[in-house]
């Protein structure tokens, strides 16, 4: 019975095998195809000069003669290489009939490289152009035809001038130091340290990608005190640090300039003379002005500190930041009622402040000066005193 069983078996698999052979799945035939695509250039540069002008041009040919009553359409894709042709980004277009080409202009490369591509500033990129050709429509099925095309791009330059964070690197510290923020202006940046004779470095960090600072002559040779033009490129140009010594660097980012100090011509701190009396005896004060206290109205009569800031940028402009203060104010040296003081007049008068406006600074340890107060009006938070172009101004920030 079993033997029956497995002849049985083996005549069936006989049979399926022999109907395989009648069912092969045949391969379509190929066709021959004929759509081409050119572009007018390999690479261009955008016209930041004629951006509305056509800058690159796309031609392709009619795709085979397909019979029956297919009808052909093209489609055009335009994308950056590496993008795939994704739907957020590349440009789709549906092409009317008999129209064989596709042109863009400066102005939408540029565009559309900032705005959809995300592309960073002065970075050349590749333009990826495709177009298609399908049939919809007879009886049968026919494969569409696709053709693809490269262009390498020089963007419009764009002068980039801004950071996030700077830095002072190179030969002439022992390491990567960050420079900062001055307090009386977010965009100037300062240092102050040792140095050794070498090369000075300058990077700055801007979107996740790293500039450098550099002499917009590209000459790295330091001239003391002298504020110098600069621009931002990608590629380090050294400043020469010429002997070793204390150095003060600040970056204006407002007015594009570098300034540095060398140890042979610093900047120097506001030096003050006055005289104290006590007990009848009469001491010449030498004041190095490191610090400032206000006194007056605000503080009820009394010397206070603690909210000021000197300037890294210069040592003879100071900040206060703090608690708003009101009323008739004057600023000192030293917290005594004879101290060299800082005030609106020397005329043993008040000087009314407007918000936001310079006001001019007189200085002295006389009953003319120790008598005159600024007004600040109310909500004065922030001061400016820079002693040396002898001006004040009050913010409410």
């Amino acid at each position: 019975m079993k033997k029956v069983i497995y002849k049985a078996l083996s005549l069936l698999f006989a049979g399926f095998c022999l109907t395989a052979c009648d069912n092969d799945i045949k391969d379509i035939d190929k066709v021959e195809e004929k759509l081409t695509l050119t572009a007018s250039a390999e690479s261009i540069a955008l016209d930041a000069a004629n951006m509305q002008k056509e800058i690159i041009t796309f031609t392709w040919t009619e795709a085979r003669d397909v019979p029956g009553d297919h009808l052909v359409s093209y489609t055009t894709k335009l994308d950056i290489v590496g993008n795939n042709f994704g739907s957020s980004t590349a440009i789709l277009t549906y092409e009317d009939d008999g129209v064989f080409s596709r042109s863009f202009t400066s102005e939408q490369l540029n565009n559309w490289a900032n705005d959809k591509w995300k592309l960073k500033v002065n970075k050349t990129f590749t333009l990826e152009f495709r177009v298609i050709a399908q049939w919809e429509g007879g009886a049968t099925f026919e494969a569409p035809e696709v053709r693809t095309v490269t262009v390498d791009v020089q963007p419009i330059k764009v002068e980039v001038f801004g950071a996030d964070n700077m830095y002072i690197d190179g030969s002439a510290v022992s390491d990567k130091t960050e420079m900062v923020q001055t307090v009386e202006n977010e965009s100037q940046y300062a240092w102050l340290g040792d140095l050794s004779a070498g090369d000075l470095q300058i990077p700055v960090e801007l979107e996740g990608e790293t500039y450098y600072i550099v002499p917009e002559d590209g000459n790295g040779t330091v001239k003391a005190g002298e504020p110098r033009q600069v621009r931002m490129q990608e590629t380090p140009i050294s400043w020469n640090i010429p002997a070793d010594g204390e150095y003060r660097i600040v970056v204006n980012m407002d007015q594009t300039t570098i300034t540095i100090y060398t140890p042979d011509q610093p900047l120097a701190p506001a030096i003050v003379e006055w005289p104290l009396t006590e007990n009848d005896e009469v001491t010449n004060m030498v004041t190095e002005v490191t610090n400032i206290w206000h006194y007056g109205e605000p503080t009820g009569w009394g010397w206070k500190t603690g909210d000021w800031t000197q300037s890294m940028a210069d040592p003879q402009i100071f900040i206060y930041s703090g608690p708003a203060i009101t009323g008739r104010t004057k600023f000192g040296v030293y917290p005594h009622n004879q101290s060299f003081v800082y005030t609106g007049n020397n005329t043993a008068s008040d000087t009314s402040v407007t918000l936001g406006k310079e006001m001019d600074l007189y200085s002295g340890y006389s009953s003319n000066e120790r008598n005159a107060y600024f007004s600040l009006p109310a909500g004065t938070n922030f001061i400016i005193l820079d002693l040396r172009n002898m001006i004040m101004i009050a913010y409410n920030r």
